[in-house]
């Protein structure tokens, strides 16, 4: 475990299912918590970026829409304003604990050009130079991908593609289950949390299923192949519950926490 205990440069990504109530609301004390958490880790010396799932599924929230509507352009206008109360929320409990952060809004064209790729490479690196913590999400107010349910633009892909950018240590994904299972263990009670995934293989992603809640739009099986993305740059990879933001601690103190996918070369 000492490649997550060591792990300096660090990308944590959260999903909608862990930042929201089932209506859509925020989850204001889950939220408060895991900043309180980035911003202590950060204090320690670690470099903390956050990416983060939730516009859409807030901006349903904020407009007191029943459910994600079905058109890509009203899609679109949700997630503007979403992405607006996200910040300001990020922006008033990371400044509760003295932590400046950044908004990076990214689209799959920046990644995919030589040059931009590197001017974004470049902006992350003078943010984390500047004790600022990135908080990272896609530009889904311009970008369709996502919104269709194309799997290129899921947050969990996104997450591996920040980490693989700036060369992190580890990536850890907060999801709404503790970890891959050997069986769903919503249907069997008997069902064992895998400890470790040392490769990604096609049983590992035959046992992550298909989608997850219907606030977010990726599942188990996004986030095992986001492990396996970064995992080829010799990037380990948490899939841990983000109900419990404290439990961060616990990970870089050795326990075993989630499932660890992978191990940091050398």
């Amino acid at each position: 475990m000492s490649s997550v205990t060591q792990a300096k440069r660090i990308v944590v990504k959260v999903g909608t299912s862990t930042l929201t109530y089932e209506n859509g609301k925020l989850n204001l004390r889950r939220i408060e918590r895991l900043c309180k958490v980035l911003s202590d880790l950060q204090n320690s010396g670690r470099e903390m970026v956050l990416v983060t799932s939730g516009a859409i599924g807030v901006g349903v929230g904020k407009l007191g829409l029943r459910e994600r509507p079905r058109e890509t352009e009203k899609r679109q206008a949700v997630a503007a304003v979403g992405q607006c109360e996200l910040m300001f929320i990020y922006d008033k409990f990371f400044g509760e604990y003295n932590r400046t952060v950044a908004q990076v809004l990214l689209t799959g064209d920046v990644i995919a050009s030589e040059n931009t790729r590197k001017n974004t490479e470049n902006t992350f690196q003078e943010l984390i130079g500047m004790d600022i913590i990135p908080v990272v999400n896609e530009n889904d107010t311009v970008v369709v991908d996502e919104l269709v349910g194309n799997q290129i633009g899921d947050n969990d892909t996104l997450s591996a593609i920040v980490a693989r950018l700036i060369g992190a240590d580890l990536l850890i994904l907060l999801t709404d289950i503790d970890g891959l299972y050997d069986d769903n263990p919503s249907v069997n009670p008997n069902a064992s949390r895998i400890p470790v995934v040392p490769q990604v293989t096609d049983e590992i992603r035959a046992l992550a299923g298909g989608a997850g809640s219907r606030r977010g739009t990726g599942g188990m099986r996004t986030k095992v192949d986001a492990a396996d993305f970064v995992n080829q740059a010799g990037i380990p990879c948490c899939i841990m519950s983000g109900a419990y933001p404290e439990k961060l601690y616990d990970l870089f103190e050795g326990a075993q926490i989630g499932t660890v996918f992978g191990r940091k070369n050398g």
